[in-house]
């Protein structure tokens, strides 16, 4: 299903529970509403789910103009506000739980869960194309998911990526989104792999200091994919979240 924002078709999915709560899943970079699937797929009895391929990645068109972080989060308001989608329970990995700190910072949210999501200037690259499928191959459900990272994942690695989305990652890589973080008043919690070389574990302390009620998840041995290497926790954790669970 595509709806055009700000002159960009945005490709989106939405199924499951039609009068459950809505959850809003959000992908990392490079990546596509692929990848949030598994998590989708496991809540979709409970909840309404959409999924979003982010401008430029998967079946969404490329902007025209480089985006910031913010207009990132302008065209997923003004896409919920088309899908008449209020107050969502927001998750987002990496890239994708970047625009859900400044979207939640913002906007009414029922609550969040951020997985690996950087907040400010990292001295890594993030991963794109050659490294994620690297990557993809060490983790057991994703491997066979392996052909559509291959086909949706991105267009190209860096070298070869447009112009736009090269200067659009350097923003996104180089952007603090610290007080942005220290807006967000929900229930958040934040599932790290205590091996996530992207976006380190004690970034995620730093992020529980930011967010007056939030919490660290450690999944011990995972990478930056945590949230699918250990996916029945990853749905445990939001279905307890998103129905009332307590984790203080």
């Amino acid at each position: 299903m595509y709806k055009k924002i700000k002159g960009i078709n945005i490709n989106h999915i939405t199924y499951g529970n039609k009068s459950g709560d809505d959850v809003v899943l959000l992908h990392g970079w490079g990546q596509n509403i692929d990848m949030m699937r598994p998590i989708g797929d496991r809540l979709k009895n409970k909840f309404k789910i959409t999924i979003i391929d982010l401008p430029g990645f998967g079946g969404s068109s490329e902007p025209k103009e480089v985006l910031s972080i913010y207009d990132y989060v302008d065209i997923l308001k003004e896409l919920l506000e088309e899908l008449n989608i209020k107050k969502p329970n927001l998750v987002g990995h990496s890239f994708g739980g970047k625009i859900s700190i400044v979207y939640s910072s913002k906007y009414d949210v029922e609550k969040l869960v951020l997985l690996a999501s950087p907040f400010c200037k990292e001295i890594e690259k993030l991963s794109l194309k050659t490294k994620v499928l690297k990557k993809l191959k060490k983790v057991p459900i994703l491997n066979k998911l392996e052909n559509i990272a291959k086909k949706h994942i991105g267009s190209s690695d860096y070298r070869n990526a447009s112009e736009t989305m090269r200067k659009i990652l350097v923003e996104h890589v180089n952007l603090n989104v610290i007080e942005d973080a220290k807006k967000i008043n929900v229930p958040t919690i934040l599932i790290w792999g205590t091996n996530d070389s992207e976006v380190s574990l004690n970034r995620a302390y730093e992020l529980e200091n930011l967010i007056k009620d939030s919490a660290v998840i450690e999944f011990q041995g995972c990478t930056h994919y945590a949230y699918l290497e250990r996916l029945d926790q990853t749905v445990n954790i939001i279905n307890n979240l998103f129905t009332g669970g307590n984790y203080e």
